[in-house]
């Protein structure tokens, strides 16, 4: 687009620029999206009369399964018994990966978390997630993540409601009163995962399709896998869902000549 004056520019000249894109598709898109918002903006003020990217279609780009490395069952059972639980750190990772490989809840949601966010109802102790767009999210605690917070909470002494459940520590291996970040929780999963050889396969994401995963396979349904993760859809909880990545032997017995 180069020593062309905007408003010479056609839906023709947009489109010879996505075509010779070097990107991949979804980075693509997005050069395109951010285009159409940009001239978006310059018909609003009046700058252009009509929007040329408006009419430009991006490379088709379908995604079925999503990318974030999944644990097998027994990795994410190392993963979590290799913790030592004599320091309050030891407790607080093991109850953070619990809490996001049980609900299934993004590592903003658990980041995001106050003390009063974990609460008794009845007999059962319950989540409440702060998810995207200011939505709260309540859902029963597994009985694991349970046990594991209240021995994070009682070992901490977090007593204070309004405070982060899940929170930094200073030099003296001491809670600081401040919340995680969601990069410290990555460097800590890299660093417990080292322990096991996972630390190239964990992400923040990896906890939450490793629950889902382990939840289809036994027998959960997608409805209800959308409903504890909090997806608008059921396309956005298929992603994460990878129970149909493993080929049996007993599929590939099949094959008789």
């Amino acid at each position: 687009m180069r020593g062309i004056g905007l408003h010479e520019l056609e839906p023709v000249v947009v489109a010879a620029y996505i075509e010779e894109h070097t990107g991949s598709a979804p980075t693509v898109k997005q050069h395109l999206a951010a285009i159409r918002m940009l001239f978006d903006y310059f018909v609003r003020v009046q700058v252009l009369s009509s929007n040329p990217a408006s009419v430009v279609r991006g490379p088709k780009h379908v995604v079925k399964k999503g990318s974030t490395p999944v644990l097998s069952r027994e990795d994410a059972k190392a993963l979590i018994s290799s913790i030592p639980t004599d320091t309050v750190i030891g407790l607080r990772d093991r109850a953070l990966i619990a809490t996001m490989l049980y609900s299934f809840a993004r590592v903003g949601a658990d980041t995001g978390m106050t003390v009063a966010d974990y609460y008794s109802m009845g007999k059962r102790s319950w989540l409440r997630l702060h998810e995207k767009g200011g939505k709260l999210h309540e859902v029963p605690a597994h009985h694991l993540t349970q046990e594991y917070l209240d021995a994070y909470i009682e070992a901490g002494g977090l007593i204070e409601k309004t405070a982060p459940l899940f929170q930094s520590v200073d030099r003296a291996r001491q809670l600081t009163g401040r919340g995680l970040h969601r990069n410290n929780v990555r460097a800590m999963l890299r660093r417990r995962g080292t322990v096991v050889g996972l630390s190239e396969r964990i992400t923040n994401h990896s906890l939450r399709a490793t629950g889902i995963t382990v939840y289809m396979e036994n027998g959960g349904t997608l409805e209800n896998a959308q409903a504890i993760a909090a997806h608008e859809s059921p396309r956005t909880t298929k992603l994460y869902d990878r129970s149909s990545d493993v080929v049996t032997l007993d599929e590939i017995e099949r094959i008789m000549l």
